[in-house]
């Protein structure tokens, strides 16, 4: 019997005001990535690509480790997008067999009176076919255990985001001006006599 669970999540984050703007930032999803997962669970593919190696879960009896491949773009306006490609469940071979996963995500500047402002939303869906005797769990406590573990796997992805992509940007912020003169100053001189 295939079982559908579901979770959403939004974020809003005022971004503080540096040399460089944060649409900038966004065009390089491959930051995004970085700021929702530790460096150690990541792969990347392609250049909007990237491997998810989230750690364990656990549900009911069950322990599992999904892995998804997320594309992640930005538009020129710096809105970024995620969109799960495919994943792979390991722990469990059965569930692995019969498991989809759609996670589907944006996130976008906004300016108003001179402040900034990225809001998104991610939706989180999963059907499954739940093995025995897991499926005989009554379906309001299968669901609602299932739907609160996608929430409490989004409420995480939040936090990570609202700290380290703040974070990051900053950092991005203040060296990215300087990086053209540290080039420039690395550069061999020579002198127009020689």
């Amino acid at each position: 019997m295939y079982s559908r669970f579901t979770a959403s999540q939004t974020v809003e984050m005022v971004v503080s005001e540096q040399p460089i703007p944060i649409q900038h930032y966004l065009r390089q999803p491959q930051r995004l990535v970085n700021a929702l997962a530790a460096f150690s669970q990541i792969e990347q593919l392609t250049d909007e690509v990237f491997r998810l190696k989230m750690r364990p879960l656990n549900f009911m009896t069950l322990t599992i480790q999904p892995i998804v491949d997320l594309r992640v773009w930005a538009e020129s306006d710096g809105t970024v997008h995620v969109q799960s490609t495919g994943c792979e469940i390991r722990g469990v071979q059965y569930i692995n067999q019969r498991f989809k996963l759609n996670l589907e995500g944006t996130l976008q500047p906004f300016q108003a009176a001179g402040v900034t402002t990225l809001k998104g939303k991610a939706n989180l869906v999963v059907q499954v076919d739940v093995p025995m005797p897991i499926a005989l769990a009554p379906k309001p406590i299968l669901e609602a255990t299932g739907n609160g573990l996608l929430k409490s796997v989004l409420v995480t992805v939040k936090q990570r985001l609202m700290h380290n992509l703040l974070v990051d940007y900053r950092a991005w912020a203040v060296a990215a001006p300087l990086l053209p003169a540290i080039a420039k100053t690395s550069m061999p001189t020579h002198s127009p006599l020689a």
